[in-house]
């Protein structure tokens, strides 16, 4: 059984359009936000009840809507909702592409990596548009990717994070597997005053390019290529623990 989630709510067309092509392979289970939850990074739900309602579509069963994250999704999905094991989560299709440092606030991608935290393949997949769009063609390469990923056990053990063009698909200069780019938004902030005179602000930035010369997804994304990018949740800085260790050793922080 395949899993199913998104950040953008149970009823998304990029949801929808992943379920369409990949209920061709195996039987797929919907769990999914019940309202929009983008960049909510991996957050979790732990002072409230986590209120999960059978979503109905055309008044067929449609899947699980979670009043929670993506991360939630994933959790109750696997560890209640699911009546069969969960052999692959895939995450998406989100409106709008996760690459360089937007990977961290992602909702979408947070849902793979949760699903790799708990042993299971994932797949989190963007296309790089924030207007309505078609997702058949990003439908129909997260159905090839999902073979990839199961037809590889290496791979099981990471969440394998992927950007589409918004293209036509003969523009798509081809396929590239790249490093997360360290390209980041610049926030601004626009302040409003409301009818009662309350201070208000609407959030709005651009990217900071970082001008890196080897390619990563952030730039070949730019360039026409879909993107693949294997992603893992240990956040340790491995470079760095032999000389923090000697450091810290030598300091005041070992007298007691």
């Amino acid at each position: 059984m395949f899993l199913l989630t998104n950040d953008d709510g149970i009823y998304a067309k990029g949801l929808s359009a992943l379920y369409e092509e990949l209920s061709h392979d195996a039987e797929c289970l919907i769990v999914a936000p019940e309202i929009e939850q983008s960049a909510v990074g991996h957050a979790v739900t732990i002072f409230r009840p986590l209120m999960v309602r059978r979503a109905t579509k055309n008044n067929n069963f449609l899947g699980y809507a979670v009043y929670g994250t993506p991360a939630d999704c994933v959790k109750i999905g696997v560890k209640e909702l699911a009546q069969k094991p969960v052999g692959l989560v895939i995450s998406g299709i989100n409106r709008g592409s996760n690459a360089g440092i937007n990977i961290i606030y992602s909702g979408t991608v947070s849902a793979a990596t949760e699903a790799a935290i708990m042993g299971i393949p994932s797949l989190a997949i963007s296309l790089d548009t924030h207007k309505e769009a078609d997702f058949t063609y990003a439908a129909k390469f997260a159905r090839k990717m999902v073979k990839l990923i199961l037809e590889n056990p290496i791979l099981r053990g990471s969440a394998i994070n992927v950007n589409v063009p918004c293209l036509p698909a003969e523009e798509i200069k081809g396929v590239v597997v790249v490093k997360q780019g360290k390209d980041n938004i610049i926030e601004a902030f626009e302040k409003r005053v409301d009818p009662r005179e309350n201070i208000y602000y609407w959030v709005s930035g651009e990217y900071k390019s970082t001008a890196e010369k080897t390619a990563t997804d952030v730039n070949a994304l730019a360039s026409g290529f879909i993107t693949i990018t294997p992603i893992q949740y240990d956040l340790t800085r491995y470079d760095l623990l032999d000389y923090l260790q000697k450091t810290v050793s030598q300091s005041h922080l070992c007298k007691v």
